[in-house]
């Protein structure tokens, strides 16, 4: 759909007739089951970005669901406005960003955005909906707790203008040889970004079968002050609002799951080289290939450190705890 007026009547004309509706925004975050979807896919294709100078030295920035996210960040980067920078190279659709409220190397959407204009499919009434009604978390959203009442349609996001932007995350800062909370050319930063991404296998290559993956599979886990002091020192750990967060690649790594982890020789599913948290299609695996080795990277985590590895991807007509 490439209009958001045949976008809203698309999606109610399904609710009306109790069609399922799936709607998709390139894909790249997604795990459908082998069976397919039993219903309507929505191709959401919408463009428009408009750009309003404030009088502060910001601009804000409205996008409409359907924009490729990293073209977004490579043109905001070419006008020198900060507050993206960081969240270069991820793959997927503007109208994703929000529902996951992506992040990345210290930066994350919510961090940017004014409002999210949505569908919402009780009323079916289209609605802008301020930033502090969103419920942003980490990697989640109201539109992720409750996927089945919104339908994104666009994001307005505001930017400083400065040419430079602060770089928080140590590795990235470490990549540029400077200081953490310390600013950048938001070029710079951007390049870093391209770079760590690539040696990590996280920006697609057709021929590289280690780039062939959902990016990030499991979630880092968010843990109590207890849980957290109950594994390894060694373990990284970071500050979150909502508890400490510890690296998901850390223990999957020491749960005996080192790089090409595959069930057995000859599976198609297999743990990137080059990053723990990317399960990775060799070839010719199916979404069932792929949940094995999911279940398996969970339990063997569960049983060596007592944590449990959320699913980072969405899962279409699939789980983990099931067929």
């Amino acid at each position: 759909m490439e209009d958001d007026d045949a976008l809203v009547a698309e999606v109610l004309r399904c609710d009306a007739a109790g069609v399922p509706a799936l709607l998709l925004g390139g894909g790249s975050n997604l795990l459908v089951a082998d069976a397919g979807f039993p219903g309507t896919v929505i191709d959401v294709s919408t463009t428009g970005a408009n750009v309003d100078e404030l009088a502060d030295g910001r601009v804000r920035v409205t996008l409409a669901a359907g924009e490729g996210w990293d073209d977004i960040v490579s043109r905001a980067v070419a006008h020198g406005w900060s507050g993206i920078e960081a969240l270069s190279g991820i793959p997927g659709r503007v109208g994703a960003t929000p529902i996951q409220n992506v992040g990345a190397y210290g930066q994350d959407v919510s961090q940017v955005i004014e409002s999210v204009r949505v569908l919402d499919r009780v009323s079916g009434a289209v609605i802008d909906m301020p930033a502090s009604d969103c419920a942003f978390g980490y990697r989640s959203s109201i539109f992720k707790v409750e996927p089945d009442r919104w339908v994104v349609l666009g994001i307005t996001i505001v930017l400083h203008a400065s040419g430079e932007g602060i770089v928080r995350y140590p590795e990235l800062a470490r990549e540029l040889g400077i200081a953490p909370e310390t600013s950048a050319p938001v070029a710079a930063v951007r390049g870093a970004v391209l770079a760590l991404r690539a040696r990590k296998g996280m920006v697609l290559v057709a021929d590289d079968p280690d780039t062939w993956s959902a990016g990030s599979f499991f979630t880092n886990p968010i843990l109590d002050a207890e849980a957290a002091m109950s594994l390894p020192a060694e373990c990284p750990r970071f500050p979150s609002d909502q508890g400490i967060k510890v690296s998901a690649a850390w223990l999957i790594e020491h749960a005996d799951m080192g790089p090409g982890f595959a069930l057995h020789p000859e599976a198609q599913a297999a743990i990137s080289h080059r990053h723990a948290l990317a399960l990775t299609n060799r070839g010719s695996a199916t979404a069932a290939d792929i949940l094995d080795l999911a279940r398996e990277v969970r339990r063997r985590v569960h049983e060596q450190f007592g944590v449990v590895l959320t699913p980072e991807p969405t899962l279409v007509g699939c789980s983990l705890d099931g067929e």
